[in-house]
């Protein structure tokens, strides 16, 4: 099937070097003595053009029919060849569950209630975030072909890498869904809005990473690389595999500096899908003893809405700024690719 993508100006190239005269040189210069080779060098200067962030935005809006072709694209194009096709993306994320509950709840016994949902709640959006960042890091060098031949705005091959992290989050989700219906563990249905904003919280986040990293890793190619070791990292400083109340918080507020865990943006994002999806903020544990722990902060509604609120609010001038600085690099793409 052919594509026709749209034309834009803005996304138009650098044109060649640009040779300015200084004003009067195409004066008489018949009846003037021929200058040194020196002094007839001409100035040259790298025309770019400037064009603003609405703008842009404006493009990548009015190519939104090119954004959902290439989510699909990439969609299919993953599991090219493959005979049971999408249900793999449920496969994967079912054996993963049923590890875990094997390993967490048979074998080790951690003594938290139906830890496997607490744990693949806070999965669900990490792995969202994870793999819209890690492959929108690399995805203009992986279309250099178009990029140097198609005119195009840009980013949206970097959202389109996000937007496909939706579509796997999205049959991961009824995986969970599943899980929880055999484990008897029903959501808070009052707090869904609440997992909604922080869906959106970090699919915004996540495009405005995407969009700056696809952008320097044109030139400097070892920040995908980078990014996928700062991201290992970052996964162990969100509170999904332990519980941040009873792992974290304790030991942090003694030192007054629980504020310092929470500046990671991620931690109340995946705080509010375990709040809302595994239900439980406070439950007694399986061990013999039957103690009462808290394994999620008792904040209410509010305080939820209000740190995933902030966040969103700095993921959108983050993208804005991703936008700005993708705009003043694209310009060389096709030299650098």
């Amino acid at each position: 099937m052919a594509l026709e993508v749209p034309a834009s100006p803005s996304d138009a190239g650098p044109g060649p070097a640009m040779p300015t005269v200084a004003a009067g040189a195409l004066g008489s210069q018949t009846d003037a003595a021929t200058p040194p080779a020196a002094a007839r060098v001409k100035a040259t200067r790298v025309v770019s053009a400037h064009v603003s962030v609405w703008r842009r935005l404006a493009d990548i809006w009015a190519s939104r029919e090119l954004l959902v072709y290439l989510v699909r694209t990439e969609v299919r194009v993953k599991y090219k060849n493959s005979v049971l096709g999408l249900v793999w993306s449920m496969i994967s994320p079912a054996m993963t569950l049923a590890i875990f509950y094997l390993v967490f709840q048979v074998i080790l016994k951690n003594g938290i209630p139906n830890f496997v949902i607490f744990l693949f709640s806070g999965l669900l959006l990490w792995n969202f975030f994870q793999m819209g960042v890690q492959s929108g890091t690399g995805v203009v060098v992986a279309n250099a072909g178009i990029v140097k031949k198609v005119s195009f705005p840009r980013e949206i091959l970097a959202l389109a890498a996000v937007g496909s992290s939706s579509v796997f989050l999205f049959f991961q989700a009824i995986v969970m869904v599943l899980f929880m219906a055999v484990l008897h563990s029903a959501p808070e249905w009052r707090l869904i809005p609440l997992a909604v904003v922080a869906l959106l919280a970090t699919a915004v986040f996540a495009s405005a990473l995407a969009v700056f990293l696809s952008a320097v890793n044109v030139y400097l190619r070892d920040t995908q690389h980078l990014v996928e070791v700062l991201l290992t990292a970052w996964f162990w400083a969100c509170p999904v595999v332990y519980s941040f109340q009873r792992t974290v918080s304790a030991q942090l507020h003694a030192r007054g500096i629980t504020w310092l865990y929470l500046l990671n943006p991620m931690t109340p994002l995946v705080m509010t899908f375990q709040r809302v999806l595994y239900n439980k903020p406070v439950a007694y544990t399986t061990t013999p003893d039957h103690t009462l722990t808290r394994f999620l902060p008792t904040w209410p509604a509010t305080t939820y809405l209000w740190a995933d609120g902030l966040v969103l609010a700095v993921a959108l001038v983050l993208f804005v700024a991703a936008l700005a600085v993708f705009g003043r690099l694209q310009g060389n793409f096709a030299e650098e690719l």
